[in-house]
């Protein structure tokens, strides 16, 4: 019964000094543990502040590209629709084809009108040949005229003083056969002279008697052809002046010729806008992208004001990223960014392409006006550019969200 007794005493024994040991243990083991942790907190802590240091972030970002909203150039009603939603297109497709039956009519007429001025053209430049040729010839025309009129004044005025000396010739030799005849007729009374005596002398007379009517007559033929010839010679004045016109008709016709040209051109302009008109009716794409947002249908009615389809690159992307307004005082262009793309989970690199003049809120539509009422301050976003050269294994797009972070250092 002692060595049972004596049992019992040390199994009580035991059983109180094991709550004692518990404690103790969980203190030395809180005693290594805690300094473990603290250490690992603040390892954590400083590689994230060492990793951090010098950079700035922002989840507030996203792809942003290019948006090509493609409308007609004229007005129309659809023949064809040649694409269809999320088609890869490259520049100059086309994509859709309005009808162009009045188009092609507006064309042959304009067509028909530059054929026509042109004709017209070729006449005036023909007649201004000629006209050229006859101003010429004209002149000198006039001027031989002027030439043979003086001629032929100078030639009657010379007639008429021997007109006229004929006449005295004639006087004379009148008074000789008056006096004559008197002279036999009293003769021929005495019976001194014969009767054949005075035949001639009254022959005589009368044959001077008709040579000075004659002479008188010369004479008013010889005044009447210097009348004649000066008219002549006035009239070949006018010629001469009405030749010497030759240049301001000359120049008359070179202003026809100068009105036909230009109507040549005017023809010719209005055809290359009927083959612009024409050539709308084919609408093509701006640059090489997806088509999206297509909203055509063939035998709808189209005009310039409403887009029908947009086309988006995706060669031409970058990343607008707004960071607060206190974490870009020591951002500049050229410095490294890295991008994360949340749709991949993966980051690129890209540098800092430019800075934004203002605010997004100065940009918005109703921008804030803080002297309008309380004054609430609000951390301002400014949009900072970013560049990069695009992934070959990532397919991106506008509008997918980023986590950008822009290295300062």
């Amino acid at each position: 019964m002692g060595a049972r007794m004596t049992t019992t005493t040390m199994d009580e024994a035991t059983e109180k000094e094991a709550p004692a040991v518990a404690p103790a243990r969980s203190k030395n083991r809180a005693r290594i543990v805690f300094p473990v942790l603290l250490l690992a907190a603040t390892a954590g802590i400083g590689a994230h502040y060492a990793k951090t240091m010098g950079t700035e972030s922002t989840d507030d970002a996203q792809i942003e590209g290019r948006l090509y909203n493609v409308s007609p150039r004229i007005g129309g009603r659809v023949a064809k629709v040649l694409v269809a939603d999320n088609q890869l297109v490259e520049a100059g497709t086309v994509l859709i084809e309005l009808e162009d039956e009045v188009q092609k009519a507006k064309r042959a007429l304009v067509t028909a009108d530059v054929g026509a001025a042109k004709a017209s053209l070729l006449s005036l430049e023909a007649q201004q040949a000629l006209t050229e040729k006859n101003v010429a010839a004209g002149l000198k025309q006039a001027k031989a005229g002027v030439t043979q009129a003086s001629g032929a004044v100078y030639s009657s005025t010379a007639t008429v003083p021997q007109a006229k000396s004929d006449i005295v010739a004639a006087e004379s030799r009148l008074k000789l056969t008056e006096t004559e005849l008197a002279r036999v007729k009293a003769l021929y009374g005495k019976g001194l002279a014969t009767q054949i005596e005075l035949d001639a002398r009254q022959a005589a007379h009368d044959q001077a008697v008709a040579s000075l009517d004659a002479a008188r007559a010369r004479l008013v033929g010889a005044q009447a052809s210097v009348a004649g010839a000066a008219g002549g010679l006035e009239v070949a004045g006018a010629r001469v002046e009405a030749a010497e016109t030759g240049p301001e008709q000359l120049a008359v016709v070179k202003a026809q010729v100068e009105l036909g040209k230009a109507r040549v051109q005017q023809a010719e302009a209005n055809l290359a806008l009927a083959k612009l008109d024409l050539s709308y009716t084919k609408v093509l794409a701006p640059a090489r992208g997806v088509v999206s947002r297509r909203s055509v249908e063939v035998g709808q009615m189209v005009d310039p004001s409403r887009p029908l389809l947009a086309v988006v690159p995706k060669d031409d992307l970058w990343v607008v990223a707004n960071f607060k307004e206190d974490q870009i005082a020591h951002m500049k262009p050229g410095q490294r960014v890295d991008v994360k793309v949340d749709t991949y989970g993966r980051t690129f690199t890209g540098q800092v392409d430019s800075l934004a003049a203002a605010s997004g809120a100065r940009f918005s539509l109703l921008p804030p006006d803080n002297a309008s009422g309380n004054f609430t301050k609000v951390v301002q976003r400014v949009p900072v550019l970013v560049r990069f050269t695009l992934p070959t294994d990532m397919e991106l797009r506008p509008g997918m969200s980023t986590t950008v972070v822009v290295h300062l250092k």
